[in-house]
């Protein structure tokens, strides 16, 4: 695979005066902290969204993965108290996860399922993500994938009061097939 570099010095008026050249500088090697390694294999991941890169480490033969990904800022969620938090994967999965015990769900099956959530939301907002927004994109998939696991979700998320409440949720979703 071809590689390209640009050189800033062949560009009129780079590199500025405050130019951190740190970004360029190899990988260290995990083993031996040696500067000098080469890439022997590259792919994306992530639905294309980072890079998987197999390194070579040319001062002690060790190999090592490194990944590359655009850094987004962190997005805030919204919760309906008013308070903010910063979206977390690991809680998403979790909620996710929880709504799914004992159905025939695979851990991929969830963790594709949190991972097109947060593609969904990252590129529908900026900075903030209100909570329902979340809840709503999760019970859109749930209700997709399992029906038991949605209502388990949706019971959670709508704050069902009572049974009538539940079963209400029930008969629409009977109603529809």
């Amino acid at each position: 695979m071809p590689q390209f570099f640009v050189s800033f010095e062949k560009i009129a008026g780079y590199p500025p005066a405050n130019f951190n050249r740190s970004w360029s500088q190899p990988m260290k090697c995990p083993k031996c902290e040696h500067r000098e390694n080469k890439v022997i294999d590259s792919r994306e991941v992530r639905e294309g969204c980072a890079i998987r890169r197999r390194r070579l480490c040319l001062n002690c033969g060790h190999r090592f993965t490194t990944y590359e990904e655009v850094l987004r800022a962190a997005l805030q969620v919204i919760k309906r108290d008013g308070r903010r938090e910063e979206l977390s994967r690991e809680k998403l999965t979790q909620s996710i996860a929880i709504a799914c015990q004992k159905r025939p769900i695979s851990i991929q099956q969830i963790d594709q399922m949190t991972g097109s959530v947060i593609t969904q939301v990252e590129a529908e907002y900026e900075r903030e993500v209100p909570s329902t927004a979340l809840g709503t994109k999760v019970m859109a998939l749930l209700e997709k994938l399992d029906e038991v696991a949605y209502v388990r979700f949706a019971s959670v998320y709508r704050r069902f009061k009572d049974v009538n409440q539940f079963m209400n949720e029930a008969e629409r979703l009977i109603g529809r097939e």
